[in-house]
């Protein structure tokens, strides 16, 4: 007996460029299952017909993920959040679960489960305090992770101060219940900082391919202080670098995008896949 093709996809508008088929891809792949994943152009215009046919099961879909521009809508969209799309305001993953479609936003798990994996007891010690570059969608996620994670003071740095403002008003109440105290700084200000932090978070794109260098000096850097950068293209870029040269330990950023995926793809296909070293070069093979 055939079993039916369970299918999911990643939607965006527009689409190729992303890298979810090729990972999830390789999971359908290594379970031998009965499934498909792909990209699914959607636009904004379309997304709530598209969401629609998943809720009445006259899709072909059962779920999947969302990037630009669909993160915020698909919260707004889904009959139910968890915790992490209701306090982010954004999901990156949706499925159908007793009649509803659920959503969520998997990317402090992955930003969390890649330091967990590559540099075990990171967020050990009671004094923890993390220095976060960057404002914008990406740094909410991490700032909402390192909160949960038990983070003493997370400063929050970007080149608009007001933007940093913006974030910390949205996880002030969530920092409080947690004991967390949140600062806002200029980028060159953060340095001041350094001293006494034990992570370091570059969420921004400087460093990039085709984008200028993050200049941002580490002599200050504690020694004992964990640096990753959510950029992946360069795997090592001159952030990594330079705490490299001066003996810290770093993440490079790959995993998370790796990690992020391992809770959908369960909801999906019902197995839960890992991170392994194969995933990581199969998926860098195509960068």
């Amino acid at each position: 007996m055939t079993l039916p093709l369970k299918t999911s996809c990643v939607i965006g508008h527009p689409i190729k460029h992303s890298r979810s088929p090729l990972l999830h891809g390789f999971w359908i792949k290594q379970f031998g299952l009965s499934a498909h994943y792909q990209a699914q152009d959607v636009a904004p215009s379309d997304l709530p017909a598209f969401l629609n046919a998943i809720r009445d099961g006259s899709s072909v879909f059962s779920g999947g993920n969302a990037t630009i521009p669909h993160k915020e809508r698909l919260a707004e969209l889904a009959d139910v959040r968890e915790p992490s799309a209701q306090i982010l305001g954004a999901a990156n993953t949706f499925w159908m679960q007793d009649g509803a479609l659920h959503c969520a936003n998997t990317d402090a798990y992955g930003f969390l489960a890649n330091l967990d994996q590559h540099a075990p007891d990171w967020d050990s010690g009671d004094a923890k305090q993390a220095v976060v570059l960057g404002a914008g969608g990406a740094s909410r996620a991490i700032i909402y992770g390192l909160i949960t994670r038990g983070f003493a003071q997370i400063l929050i740095a970007n080149r608009t101060l007001a933007r940093a403002q913006e974030v910390t008003n949205q996880f002030q109440d969530l920092a409080a219940e947690h004991n967390c105290t949140l600062k806002t700084s200029s980028i060159e200000q953060a340095s001041e900082h350094l001293q006494s932090c034990t992570l370091l978070v570059n969420t921004t794109a400087l460093g990039m391919v085709g984008q200028p260098a993050l200049e941002f000096p580490l002599t200050d850097l504690n020694p004992r202080a964990l640096v990753t950068d959510i950029v992946y293209t360069p795997l090592e870029t001159p952030l990594l670098a330079q705490a490299k040269a001066q003996g810290n330990k770093v993440v490079d950023g790959v995993g998370m995008l790796l990690h992020q995926a391992v809770p959908g793809f369960e909801k999906w296909f019902g197995v839960r896949p890992k991170v392994s070293d194969e995933l990581r070069a199969h998926v860098l093979g195509a960068v």
